[in-house]
């Protein structure tokens, strides 16, 4: 898990977990040792709407079109204000509630 952005409207959170294949998942097991297909992984982005108070997480293709956005924004200089409206593209898709325990 890393923290990428924190700003007063949002928070944009990394996460980068491994999934081990299931015991009797051998076949996936060895077409990844046997081939160049990528071991499982469930990795995404965590956004939170600081004002809304509401989170989605994004994986797959979604994630990978978010994090491209944000690479080609970040090479034009951006500042807070644009990085926000990027990001709130995706954020108000978000309709779990953000709980504090």
């Amino acid at each position: 898990m890393h923290m990428l952005y924190d700003s007063p409207s949002y928070i944009v959170v990394q996460f980068d977990v491994p999934v081990d294949p299931s015991p009797g998942d051998a076949a996936h097991a060895a077409l990844v040792e046997h081939t160049n297909l990528p071991s499982l992984q469930r990795d995404g982005f965590e956004i939170v709407d600081k004002f809304t108070r509401k989170e989605i997480f994004i994986e797959g293709a979604l994630a990978q079109t978010f994090q491209e956005g944000v690479e080609a924004l970040i090479e034009q200089g951006p500042d807070v204000d644009d990085l926000d409206a990027f990001i709130a593209q995706y954020a108000n898709l978000g309709q779990q509630p953000v709980v504090m325990h």
